[in-house]
């Protein structure tokens, strides 16, 4: 709308002209009181002068007066001698007219562009709304103002909905309440719903979603708004309804139970008749219950039997449906990751006493020597003798590193030829040092006193009779079937509450064995690390077994019978698996020498952790073997891997 501002007495046009000049100079000009303006109706101070502006509200009196009036004023003007002087008017300019001002004006005036008429005051209008608005009687008769104010103050009154989460709103339909006629494009189907009951599914939900993610597929659950409550219920349902492809229901009683869930699953059971798809909603059956009402005789996937089988079911479900997944390279929705950090367990500002697997070295030689050959020796001879010597020894450029004295060393190489200690260096400056004189760094060094821990460590298990296997990297140790009969329990934590644990037990049709591979350490002391090991035999009714040389198949086994082994019980066992080795001593006791030895705490280290969790401690030792698979043979012998 073209304003002539008639509706404006002088003293609002003044205001009105100093808003408007204001804001499209980026200054502020200050405002006088009503009389005389000595050619002054707003002034903007500056240290080289004064920016002036002076409005003239001529509207009825025209241009002529308007000329008339400013030659009485040039003498006030050149008396402000401002640096720049600007006239407002709402007389009718053409561009004759702002000339003939100019003229009048005098060197005041530093362009024509600086004389602003109706038609520009109405343009800057339009560049500042706002204006406008603050300035009531320039708008009351103005319908489009009129209509952007009290719709304005309608959308202030009335309460504002919330926002709805993003990863949500993208799955709403993109045209709601359509004009009439107008044509509204089919919201597409290709997102997976998850179905599911908060928070009790919760755990299962932030396994399986991102899987499917990772597979290509689009999902969406409840737990992506981040609100476990009916904030977002509408929206959810609106988003259900149009843009669920395939809607995947977790099926167990507790589940089944929740209100919202039966709501959700109703308006499921709709989309279902409307898009014509029997097969829309696939229940995920975690545990046997009742069944689904509305469903029939739907075929459940199956994750009783285990998450990481259903799964599989699930993807080669969606494949043979045909259900759309993008073909760009997958991305993951972050939200998982930060409801699962947001549900993540407590800390209690409280210390807490762990157990490790690390076995402390509490005694070593304090040397290690280099023996030389004196005269002609057989290499030949010399490599069998070290190969048949019973203690560690390396062969190192013309002689050899052991921790055998010079008697020893005498008697087992005597048919090799003549050897005399050359060196005998310090076994901490060896580890941490090396020996420069024979040319050995400091990793090398560490590497073979290593090496000679871990020879002595296979003697001392081959010795005590545990069965060895041979693994990809490492060499494990398991108890055998003359150290443990099958199903025995071996007791262990006597300075505590007494506790027992098997090493030995069958499972599937095999039987299992437990054992460590044990890896000595120099940082941030000596110590072995133990790492535990299960090995199969396939049950053939003999205290042994049959061996297995399939290593994908000793995979499988050690992934499906351990599967429901939980902490306490890799714990118990691997105690018990110390008491088997050590015995009555308090040590383990690793022979490097006739006169020297690694001695190793039989029990493990014992850290302290500055806090520790809100988790339940409810195991006992009845429940040690809770675990059906690790109990007795199983009743049906057909669950043997063939």
């Amino acid at each position: 709308m073209a304003y002539d501002f008639s509706s404006l007495s002088h003293n609002e046009f003044e205001d009105l002209a100093r808003d408007l000049i204001g804001r499209e100079i980026d200054k502020r000009f200050e405002a006088f009181a009503e009389g005389p303006d000595d050619a002054m109706d707003g002034r903007h101070a500056l240290a080289d002068g004064d920016i002036v502006l002076q409005a003239k509200h001529y509207y009825r009196s025209g241009f002529s007066a308007l000329k008339s009036k400013m030659k009485n004023e040039r003498a006030a003007i050149d008396g402000l001698a401002p640096t720049r002087y600007i006239l407002v008017t709402s007389a009718s300019l053409t561009p004759n007219n702002k000339t003939v001002l100019a003229e009048i004006v005098g060197p005041a005036l530093q362009t024509p562009g600086d004389i602003f008429g109706p038609g520009d005051l109405n343009a800057l209008l339009r560049k500042y709304p706002e204006v406008e608005k603050a300035h009531q009687k320039l708008w009351a008769q103005s319908t489009p103002v009129l209509k952007s104010v009290i719709k304005e103050a309608f959308e202030e009154a009335l309460a504002k909905p919330g926002p709805v989460p993003p990863v949500l709103a993208n799955l709403l339909p993109t045209a709601q309440g359509p004009a009439p006629g107008a044509a509204v494009e089919p919201a597409k189907r290709d997102t997976i719903f998850l179905l599911k009951a908060s928070p009790i599914d919760d755990e299962f939900a932030l396994w399986l979603a991102p899987k499917l993610e990772a597979e290509g597929y689009r999902v969406f659950a409840d737990i992506l708004t981040l609100q476990p409550g009916d904030k977002w219920r509408r929206q959810v349902n609106q988003a259900l309804q149009y843009r669920a492809v395939k809607v995947l229901l977790v099926w167990r009683d507790a589940t089944l139970a929740d209100q919202h869930l039966q709501d959700d699953l109703d308006i499921a059971l709709e989309v279902a008749k409307e898009i014509d798809d029997p097969r829309f909603i696939i229940p995920l059956r975690l545990e046997q219950g009742k069944k689904v009402k509305g469903l029939g005789d739907a075929m459940p996937v199956d994750f009783v039997r285990g998450w990481g089988e259903g799964v599989d079911g699930l993807l080669d479900a969606l494949q043979r449906q045909k259900i759309p997944r993008s073909g760009s390279p997958a991305v993951i929705d972050p939200n998982w990751e930060i409801f699962r950090r947001r549900g993540a367990v407590p800390l209690i500002n409280q210390a807490e006493r762990l157990t490790s697997n690390w076995l402390r070295a509490a005694e070593a030689p304090d040397v290690i020597r280099y023996y030389e050959s004196i005269g002609a020796i057989d290499s030949r001879l010399l490599d069998r003798a070290v190969e048949q010597f019973k203690y560690p020894c390396t062969l190192q450029s013309a002689g050899f590193i052991t921790f055998a004295d010079q008697t020893e060393v005498d008697m087992a190489f005597a048919s090799a030829g003549r050897f005399r200690m050359k060196h005998e260096v310090p076994l901490l400056d060896f580890v941490n040092k090396g020996f420069p004189k024979l040319g050995i760094e400091r990793q090398v060094a560490s590497n073979l006193v290593i090496a000679m821990i871990k020879k002595a460590w296979f003697a001392f298990c081959r010795e005590k009779g545990f069965v060895e296997y041979h693994y990809s990297n490492a060499i494990g140790f398991h108890a055998s079937a003359a150290q443990v009969r099958t199903g025995q329990r071996i007791p262990w934590g006597r300075q505590g509450d007494q506790r027992s644990s098997m090493l030995r037990n069958v499972a599937k049709g095999h039987i299992w064995q437990f054992g460590v591979t044990a890896m000595p350490y120099f940082w941030p002391f000596w110590h072995l690390k133990l790492k535990a090991r299960v090995l199969f035999s396939v049950d053939n009714n003999t205290p042994a077994g049959l061996d297995i040389e399939d290593a994908k198949k000793l995979h499988r086994l050690r992934r499906s019978v351990c599967k429901g082994w939980r902490n306490k019980q890799w714990h118990g066992r691997m105690l018990a698996f110390l008491e088997l080795l050590s015995g009555e001593s308090p040590n383990i006791r690793l022979t490097l020498a006739r006169d020297a030895e690694l001695v190793i705490d039989a029990a493990p280290m014992l850290f302290t952790s500055p806090v520790s969790t809100a988790l339940p401690d409810v195991l006992d030792a009845e429940e040690e073997e809770a675990d059906i698979s690790t109990l007795g043979r199983p009743e049906n012998d057909d669950e043997a891997d063939a």
